[in-house]
């Protein structure tokens, strides 16, 4: 018997299980199926690299065959361990911006418009920076400058100058647009996940029980009430009560899944697999949304990029230097948000991450000689996919059909067309000329425009930012209301990313968590915002 049940211990969930048990009287019971986060390489910022091929720790899902990339079925990476996603991400801090809120507010989102917002940021914000009107020093999640980057990293913050863009050194500042160093969630050269962060500290408390390994299958219900989550643990089929509430933080692909299995969601899809229609709510699985990205690489001469690194050098620094060198690098080091050529209102568009080193397939495919890759994806995607049942088995991963590049009008092609055109004109710089080599994605600068869009359609893939899925509003296809509670049900809400309405501009990890620590308050937690 426990108060709440939280499913999933990633960015949302950890979060949740800190504040909520911060409350002695409060009964916890966290529910996360993969293991602890003991592997050493979460923790080192650069060994995010090695984490690429882990499938203890990631849920290796793959999208159904994308129709408009050839029929490619694309790799999503999402973080199955304690952390969640968070523990396996490059740590790039970013919220998005004001227009982003407030755009979820007049969709529907009431409360969710950035004044509403901005101060669960910085409550939940430790910057090493300091305190002030953009940033928080007092909260659970260590946000830092890197410690160590890379020479290419100076080199293209030097190119996109050069092609017109500004210098910032905050992008969560008063404005977003320019090019800088990113701040990443790290503490002391450390990575600082949702776990590190808000699970360590409340791991001793008496109220609070963690279970890895333990899969959720289904909800359980007592009328219209839910009353308790079904799952698989150490082999056995097991049973947990909830007194007050069940909390879903899985995640944008899995929070819909566990909604749909227990009967709650599309009523034709649900009678296709036999399975019980509780409520029919429409918008379970729909409204998806992801960050489409394109990699421009390019060689460079041996000795400057990670491609070949002194792994001996960089232990010797991390381990024995007091965590100093490459090894506290999160490899996407640089970047920043621009406008492209078809950019409406005042804001970016494109985002970019620099990466010091050639990065294939996620890295997955390693490519002869040293380079550099700069990452670019259109932030404001049109293209709306969904989340389907794969059967009524809890163990089988659903169906996911991102449908990118599927909008009719075809902005999202012509965005990432802009996307290719713009990093190659910030790679063509002078700055580049010390470093560059022969390009490897595209072959050639020249591509004509059938060429670009050919190359785009074999080589783009997923940024990790897949939201949408659950979202919030008071639209017939809304699955949450604004308070994030399940509408048709009593006893249960839904935190983590599938519940925003559209995609923010830039990273999601830190809008979960700000998402999480909104929620806490509506759940009885008197913690006061800054």
């Amino acid at each position: 018997m426990y108060d709440y049940i939280i499913v999933g211990a990633g960015s949302a969930g950890c979060v949740l299980a800190n504040r909520l048990s911060a409350d002695p009287h409060c009964r916890v019971l966290l529910l996360e199926a993969g293991p602890r986060d003991r592997n050493p390489f979460i923790h080192m910022p650069a060994g995010l690299a090695r984490l690429v091929n882990n499938r203890r720790i990631n849920w290796n899902l793959y999208t159904e065959p994308e129709p408009a990339l050839d029929g490619r079925r694309l790799w999503w990476p999402r973080g199955k361990v304690l952390g969640g996603s968070s523990a396996i991400n490059a740590m790039c801090y970013v919220r998005g911006v004001a227009a982003d809120y407030d755009g979820w507010a007049a969709a529907g989102a009431t409360g969710w418009d950035w004044p509403h917002v901005l101060p669960w940021f910085l409550h939940g914000e430790a910057n090493s920076r300091g305190t002030g009107p953009w940033h928080g020093d007092a909260g659970l999640l260590s946000v830092s400058d890197l410690r160590h980057h890379n020479p290419l990293s100076d080199a293209f913050l030097d190119a996109a100058v050069q092609a017109g863009h500004a210098r910032n050194d905050d992008f969560n500042g008063a404005h977003q647009l320019g090019v800088g160093l990113y701040q990443v969630t790290q503490r002391d050269g450390v990575r600082c996940s949702s776990a590190t962060a808000y699970l360590r500290p409340a791991r001793g408390r008496r109220n609070l029980t963690v279970l890895t390994g333990a899969r959720a299958r289904a909800l359980s219900f007592q009328g219209d009430t839910a009353n308790g989550v079904y799952f698989r643990h150490q082999g056995a089929h097991r049973h947990a009560h909830a007194a007050a509430e069940v909390i879903l933080s899985a995640g944008a692909i899995h929070s819909p899944h566990l909604l749909m299995l227990s009967g709650i969601g599309p009523h034709r899809q649900l009678r296709a697999h036999g399975i019980s229609t509780r409520v029919d709510l429409p918008g379970v699985g729909g409204n998806l949304q992801d960050h489409l990205d394109i990699c421009t690489l390019v060689h460079t001469q041996p000795g400057v990029s990670y491609d070949r690194s002194n792994q001996a050098r960089i232990a010797f620094d991390y381990f024995l230097r007091g965590r100093r060198g490459a090894g506290t690098s999160n490899i996407a080091e640089a970047g920043g948000f621009a406008r492209s050529p078809l950019a409406q209102g005042d804001g970016a568009d494109v985002q970019f991450h620099f990466v010091p080193a050639m990065l294939d397939d996620h890295g997955r495919h390693r490519l002869p000689g040293d380079g550099y890759t700069l990452h670019a994806c259109a932030l404001h995607p049109r293209s709306r996919g969904r989340i389907l049942l794969r059967d009524a088995d809890p163990a089988s991963a659903p169906r996911i059909e991102a449908n990118y590049l599927g909008d009719p009008e075809g902005h999202d092609l012509a965005m990432m067309k802009a996307c290719v055109r713009m990093s190659q004109q910030i790679l063509a710089q002078p700055a580049f000329d010390r470093w560059r080599g022969a390009p490897i994605f595209p072959t050639r600068d020249d591509l004509d425009d059938a060429a670009l869009e050919a190359f785009i359609r074999a080589k783009a893939e997923t940024i990790y930012h897949p939201v949408g899925t659950c979202a919030i509003g008071q639209h017939a296809d809304a699955v949450v209301d604004p308070q994030l509670r399940v509408r048709g049900v009593q006893g249960l809400r839904v935190v983590d990313a599938s519940v925003m309405p559209s995609l923010v501009s830039g990273n999601t990890n830190a809008p979960t968590m700000m998402i999480a620590e909104r929620a806490a308050r509506w759940l009885g937690v008197q913690v006061p915002a800054t």
